[in-house]
C-alpha cells in the first residue's frame, strides 16, 4: 500500500519539529557568540541559508545529531572570525570551496573530539567505522567529501531560494505552486483541494516560478 502525501507529511513532522528546535537553539546561541559584532543580522541571515547544509554534509559523514549542530555553529563562528580580519580572498577560490573546507575542518574537531572523549571514558577502542570515515574526510584530495559537498550543495541552493520564494510572495500563491510544481498535483486537483480558479494555478506557475529563478541565480552567484 502506497502512503499518500498526507501520510508521508505526518511521518516527518517529529523529525522537522525536533531540527526546528534545536535550529533555534543553535541560532540563539551563536547570535549570543556574535553579540561584540555589528553585522548580526547578517550573521543570522547566513546562518539561516546555510545550516541545513553543514549540519546534512556533517551528518552523513558520520557525526550525531548534536555533533552536527556543533559543527554548524562552530563552523559558522570560524567563517565569522575569518571575514572579520578579512582572510578569505575570492581569488584563491569560490565561496562555495571555501565554505566546504571550512565545515570539513571543523567536521574533523568533532570526530577528534568524539575520539578524545571515548578514550578518556571507555578507553582505545574507537569504532573501526567510525574512525574509517574520518579518515576518508581527511583524505587530501579530499574526493568523498566534495562529492557529497556538491550532492548537498545543489538540495541546499534549492531549499534557500523556496525558502526566500516563501517570504515574498502571498501565502496563497506559494501554496499553489507547492502543490502544483513542487509536489506535482495534477491542476484539477489543486483547483479543487484549494477552491481556486485555473488561471489562479497557471498564474502562481508563472510568477512563483519567476521569484524562484531569480533567487536561485542569486544564491549561485553569491558562491563563485
Amino acid at each position: 500500500m502506497t502512503p499518500s502525501d498526507d501520510q508521508e507529511e505526518e511521518r516527518d513532522q517529529p523529525r522537522d519539529e525536533m531540527l526546528t528546535k534545536a535550529y533555534a537553539k543553535t541560532r540563539k546561541s551563536l547570535i549570543a557568540r556574535l553579540d561584540n559584532w555589528e553585522d548580526q543580522k547578517t550573521w543570522d541571515e547566513f546562518y539561516q541559508t546555510y545550516w541545513r547544509l553543514i549540519y546534512a554534509v556533517a551528518i552523513k559523514s558520520g557525526l550525531r545529531s548534536d555533533e552536527a549542530f556543533d559543527c554548524v555553529q562552530e563552523t559558522i563562528l570560524s567563517i565569522a572570525k575569518q571575514s572579520k580580519k578579512n582572510l578569505y580572498d575570492p581569488e584563491q577560490g569560490s565561496f562555495k570551496t571555501w565554505l566546504m573546507n571550512m565545515t570539513r575542518w571543523r567536521i574533523n574537531d568533532q570526530f577528534r573530539k568524539r575520539k578524545k572523549d571515548t578514550a578518556m571514558l571507555q578507553g582505545e577502542w574507537e569504532n573501526d567505522r567510525k574512525t574509517a570515515v574520518i579518515d576518508r574526510i581527511e583524505d587530501p584530495n579530499g574526493d568523498t567529501l566534495s562529492r557529497l559537498w556538491n550532492v548537498e550543495w545543489k538540495k541546499n541552493v534549492a531549499d534557500a531560494a523556496l525558502a526566500r520564494v516563501k517570504a515574498l510572495v502571498s501565502p496563497k500563491q506559494y501554496q499553489i505552486f507547492d502543490c502544483y510544481v513542487l509536489k506535482q498535483w495534477d491542476a484539477k486537483k489543486v483547483q479543487d483541494k484549494l477552491n481556486v480558479s485555473m488561471a489562479q494555478v497557471y498564474l502562481a506557475k508563472h510568477r512563483v516560478g519567476a521569484v524562484l529563478r531569480k533567487e536561485l541565480a542569486r544564491l549561485e552567484d553569491d558562491a563563485e
